[in-house]
């Protein structure tokens, strides 16, 4: 398990319905590319946030695949429209099998 990862997602807690909104979020990660050598000359194996999934109510909105060239602490910002209240749900899926998992609900009115 990688340490210091933290999801940071900002989500307005409430819209009209059929309005689009802003959705960020970042999180904290070292990524490490795979192709770096230590002091002993040895590869670094690779450790990144492979993958990111948001869905709402069940719906998907996004999925991105990362490759080794993404950054530290990979920051996405985006426009979603907001049919109904629900939950937004997002996944960060790490090298190491680690899976993390943030929701944030938004309301109508």
């Amino acid at each position: 398990m990688a340490s210091g990862v933290k999801p940071r997602v900002k989500v307005p807690k409430s819209a009209s319905a059929g309005d689009t909104i802003t959705i960020k979020t970042l999180i904290s990660h070292t990524m490490e590319s795979g192709q770096r050598k230590d002091k002993d000359g040895y590869v670094i194996p690779r450790s990144i946030i492979n993958r990111f999934v948001v869905d709402f109510n069940g719906q998907n909105v996004i999925e991105v695949k990362m490759e080794p060239a993404i950054s530290t602490n990979p920051y996405f910002e985006f426009e979603a429209q907001v049919p109904e209240a629900g939950d937004f749900t997002f996944t960060w899926y790490d090298d190491d099998g680690d899976v993390y998992t943030e929701t944030k609900a938004i309301a109508i009115g």
